[in-house]
């Protein structure tokens, strides 16, 4: 690992004589890849050599960071490779998209069911405007564009595909190849075609049909999803696989399936979580089915090296990660049941998946026992998408969620286990969290060691916000997080900034603006940000500069909101 060697002469008052004397150099050691900021706001304890201690501050100055050129996402080779990037979501920003559950869900009734903060409707008309947005993306000099393919768009009814649809995406994937941007195709990224699970029979009661196979906690149905989707995935393959490497089979699993499944706050709405916490796990169990089954038929359709690292297909899934704090009466917390209980989540949010597909087995009873045998899971992951927004307290005294016997603090719910961000500046108010830059390098850190033949994207990472600074603030933040990480020998391929454009943010609506390009969202018009500036800049030029660094970096206070 490369380090940068501090030499300090200090000066300390030498309390035995009464005068002021030279005291010895201290030679200190600091990771390249520190952010600069940390260090200076850190101090080191030094023994001066005769009793005295002294409380020093290290003076290391920010350096260049430069990064490598892209590489493979999962291939040997690739490691030491990285990659810039911008990330969507069909759903969040496709206008024409009716046939999902979401449309239905979040439409006013009479002609839907009128939840959530604001209908999804036309969303910032990325369907209609996609050629154009492609634009967007080679002006910030970007590598690679992972967005998802509308699965209610393709099959609209079971087993019924739409050619004008995929004929869409596959003009949409030829204008970025032939801009030099790589395609990252995400399989399902938190939408369902209706007939998979139908939110206004949620109930399912005459059982699974092709009107509506009842999703993925149903006993019967949820394997007829898993049949379906990988169905899906093979339709794609096939049909992309000459010009699509990269492949995500799903994303953020464990949020997805706690908002739909557990809380119903998404759509199908089911609130599995107390009462019915077999169901909650049963669709867990069919996700990964899910994941390991796309993986299978991925590979079988996807035979065409198209990018030439001597794999045809390299198939991930991305993961919501945060930094769990132990909580009590919204206080950090050193209590037992407090911590153990900031374990059972983290446990269940950071490995369970993973470890699932790498053991081929499952975990029901959510204590690492392993009790199921699924060998057809096992070894069904090439690479791992990293996502990570915030940090949140969690606490054991309330055990409102029953299988992992604690409570977590998400948005505005709160008993006890939310917690003031030790600085007021990087308070996230649209979302109700807190940007806690140092819980990136964490998790990369913490999954090196737990996998550390399993290479990674930062496949999502982003600030909502209005302020354009701060979203600059927020790229140069993470990217010196990374940076950290790689030094430390973490396996880490890339980054991909949440969002390119602003979007419909699911439950939230329209308030959080996560967008590298501001839309207006009566004209659709797109207007950068400093965040675009900045981030084309640090692409452009693959290094992110030591005046960018001693502007933008740190883990000191950011540009506030207003």
């Amino acid at each position: 690992m490369k380090r940068l060697t501090a030499v300090l002469s200090i000066l300390m008052f030498c309390q035995a004589c009464g005068t002021n004397e030279p005291k010895p150099t201290v030679t200190l050691d600091v990771g390249a890849g520190d952010v600069a900021q940390d260090v200076l706001q850190d101090t080191a304890s030094v023994d001066t050599g005769d009793g005295d201690t002294a409380e020093v501050i290290v003076p290391v100055e920010n350096v260049d960071i430069v990064f490598a050129a892209m590489g493979s996402r999962s291939a040997p080779a690739g490691k030491g490779s990285f990659s810039f990037g911008a990330a969507t979501a069909a759903t969040q920003i496709e206008d024409l998209n009716t046939n999902t559950d979401w449309y239905v869900w979040s439409t006013p009734a009479p002609d839907g069911m009128g939840q959530g903060a604001a209908p999804v409707g036309e969303a910032v008309k990325g369907y209609t405007k996609a050629l154009d947005d492609i634009e967007l993306i080679a002006a910030l000099n970007l590598d690679v564009y992972r967005f998802s393919i509308e699965w209610a768009r393709v099959e609209p009814e079971r087993g019924v595909f739409n050619e004008e649809a995929l004929a869409h995406y596959d003009a949409f994937i030829d204008a970025l190849i032939a801009r030099g941007i790589r395609p990252v195709v995400t399989v399902h990224h938190f939408s369902n075609p209706l007939w998979v699970d139908d939110p206004r029979d949620k109930a399912c009661a005459n059982g699974p049909s092709d009107a509506n196979l009842c999703g993925w906690d149903h006993a019967e149905g949820g394997p007829m999803v898993v049949e379906a989707i990988a169905n899906y995935a093979s339709v794609l393959a096939a049909r992309y696989g000459d010009r699509v490497d990269e492949w995500c089979t799903v994303n953020e699993p464990i949020n997805y399936l706690l908002a739909a499944y557990g809380a119903g706050y998404f759509p199908p709405g089911k609130n599995n979580l107390i009462g019915a916490s077999h169901k909650f796990l049963n669709a867990i169990r069919n996700y990964i089915a899910g994941h390991a089954a796309m993986y299978d038929a991925i590979k079988a359709a996807d035979t065409h090296d198209a990018t030439g690292d001597g794999l045809a297909a390299s198939v991930g899934y991305t993961l919501s990660v945060a930094e769990f704090v132990p909580a009590r009466d919204n206080k950090p917390s050193t209590l037992a049941d407090d911590i153990a209980a900031a374990e059972r989540v983290r446990y269940v949010y950071h490995e369970i998946f993973t470890e699932a597909l790498r053991r081929g087995a499952f975990d029901p009873s959510v204590d690492r026992t392993w009790s199921e045998a699924h060998p057809q899971w096992e070894g069904k992951l090439d690479w791992l998408g990293v996502q990570y927004y915030f940090r949140t307290g969690v606490s054991g005294k309330v055990a409102l969620i029953p299988f992992v016997k604690a409570i977590v603090c998400f948005t505005n719910f709160d008993l006890g286990s939310c917690l003031a961000p030790a600085d007021p500046t990087h308070y996230v108010p649209s979302m109700h969290y807190e940007f806690y830059a140092e819980g990136l390098y964490n998790v990369l850190a913490e999954f090196g060691q737990l996998w550390p033949d399993l290479p990674m994207t930062v496949t999502e990472s982003g600030i909502a916000t209005n302020v354009g600074r701060r979203r600059a603030e927020h790229v140069v933040r993470s990217l010196e997080q990374i940076q950290r990480a790689i030094e430390d020998g973490v396996d880490v391929r890339g980054y991909y900034h949440w969002s390119l454009t602003d979007n419909f943010e699911w439950a939230e609506g329209y308030e959080p603006r996560f967008g590298l390009y501001h839309v207006d969202f009566a004209t659709f018009e797109r207007t950068a940000t400093e965040g675009a500036t900045v981030l084309g800049q640090i692409a452009g030029a693959r290094t992110l500069t030591k005046e960018q660094r001693d502007a933008l970096g740190g883990v000191g206070a950011m540009t506030a909101e207003p």
